[in-house]
């Protein structure tokens, strides 16, 4: 398994499609975008040419992991060490970056020109993967010094706007804007995903589905887009609901076995819904060239022991259900509608949700009923080698999760936005 996520393996071909028209206003350093000049509506749709998928059924390759190996993946925005805005350096970045970095390949590109991603190896333990993360950092941070830069960790960012940014040039991220428009460009978001290696084909969509009841308990743990555009939003995390907003993105379906999974991806390439298997935007989604499940649900994170510690839940979490599932325990899921609902009440209420468990609509505060999850997961811990590190979700809840942190920096503050970047850089560089 690799930290990085790239397209499947997917048997059959496809055939040539367009490639969209973009351009950018200015030069390389301008803070805009646009859209290139109108294209025909087959392309702007991205309507199939007949016969686009022509090798018959399609047949996914998981390749698996052994061990419940671990990756994690986190994005980071760049901010203005003075105004605290979001500047468009990451190419400044990188080349500044590059030679200090020991392993230069565990620093990626994003969407944005104002984000990077910082991605771990293959990795056995959460201390080993956050480990890992923050060597990386600690070359990336002075070389973001020498350019007035600040690594930011939140899930958006409280004031910056997006006409002001700038794309990163590459082929499917312009695709992507031309075809998302509006809400494409409004994906000022960062997030935190953290892939686990799963032993067998057959169990990961009984996983995955199985995850989804513990949705909330993540998405309230790592809230921390409050503020959109200046505004509170009334949101624990706003990023939860706006990345929802891309076609292929948001909750997953609840396949019960690996072949719906290849059946929906048949029926998504045929009809030119995405050219590749890594366009499906789950919050939590197989990625099979990599053997793992790969859980995108967390905003953003500021701290190191944030990190820590949802990283450790989201790995016991897996493996807990995984190892369940393979001793032929049914596990308990929950119709669509109920996990859509706590998706939403976490991403509004954050901590203070009181979420659905289970299909006979018995509620719960979220905090009470994660008193109990770590309980019933300290065994898996302690075998993964990660007790400490979960353990230090009760202290995420009593210190308050980033959103409710940098709502308290904004009250103290008389509403000054500056503040809150300057608190959520503040905690990262703490940790390094």
């Amino acid at each position: 398994m690799a930290a990085r996520c790239v397209s499947s393996r997917v048997s059959g071909s496809r055939s040539w499609r367009p490639r969209p028209s973009f351009s950018f206003t200015g030069s390389t350093t301008a803070r805009s975008w646009q859209e290139g000049p109108p294209r025909p509506e087959s392309c702007r749709t991205r309507r199939p040419r007949p016969c686009v998928w022509n090798a018959g059924p399609v047949r996914i390759d998981f390749h698996a992991s052994p061990e419940p190996t671990l990756g994690v993946e986190w994005e980071l925005a760049l901010v203005d060490r003075t105004t605290r805005d979001l500047r468009n350096d990451a190419t400044a970045l990188f080349e500044a970056a590059t030679p200090r970095m020991a392993e230069p390949h565990k620093l990626h590109s994003e969407l944005l020109r104002n984000t990077v991603e910082a991605v771990t190896g293959i990795c056995r333990t959460t201390g080993e993967a956050v480990d890992d993360l923050r060597r990386t950092l600690a070359d990336v941070v002075p070389a973001a010094d020498s350019l007035g830069l600040d690594l930011y960790g939140g899930g958006t960012h409280p004031f910056a706007s997006w006409s002001a940014q700038q794309l990163t040039e590459g082929h499917r991220y312009a695709e992507l804007i031309n075809r998302t428009q509006w809400w494409g460009r409004q994906m000022l978001i960062w997030g935190v995903h953290v892939h686990v290696g799963l032993p067998e084909k057959s169990r990961v969509m009984q996983v995955l589905t199985g995850l989804l009841t513990y949705y909330p308990h993540l998405q309230a743990l790592s809230a921390s887009s409050p503020i959109w555009a200046g505004v509170d939003t009334g949101y624990a995390s706003n990023r939860a609901l706006m990345f929802q907003q891309l076609p292929t993105a948001g909750l997953p379906f609840q396949f019960e076995r690996w072949e719906e999974f290849e059946s929906f991806a048949h029926d998504q390439l045929t009809t030119g819904v995405i050219d590749q298997l890594d366009e499906i935007r789950w919050d939590v989604r197989p990625a099979a060239h990599l053997g793992t499940l790969e859980n995108r649900v967390c905003d953003g994170v500021s701290s190191f022991e944030d990190l820590s510690a949802l990283v450790a839940l989201c790995h016991c979490l897996v493996v807990d259900l995984d190892t369940r599932v393979a001793a032929g325990e049914t596990l308990t899921t929950m119709p669509p509608w109920h996990v859509q609902e706590n998706k939403w009440r976490a991403a509004r209420y954050g901590l203070d949700a009181i979420v659905i468990l289970d299909a006979d609509s018995r509620e719960r505060l979220v905090t009470e009923d994660l008193a109990d999850l770590l309980v019933r997961l300290e065994p898996v811990a302690e075998r993964l080698g990660c007790s400490a590190e979960l353990a230090g979700v009760h202290g995420l809840v009593e210190r308050g999760a980033s959103y409710q942190r940098q709502r308290a920096v904004s009250a103290a503050t008389g509403g000054d936005l500056v503040a809150v970047v300057d608190s959520v850089v503040a905690e990262l560089r703490a940790g390094l």
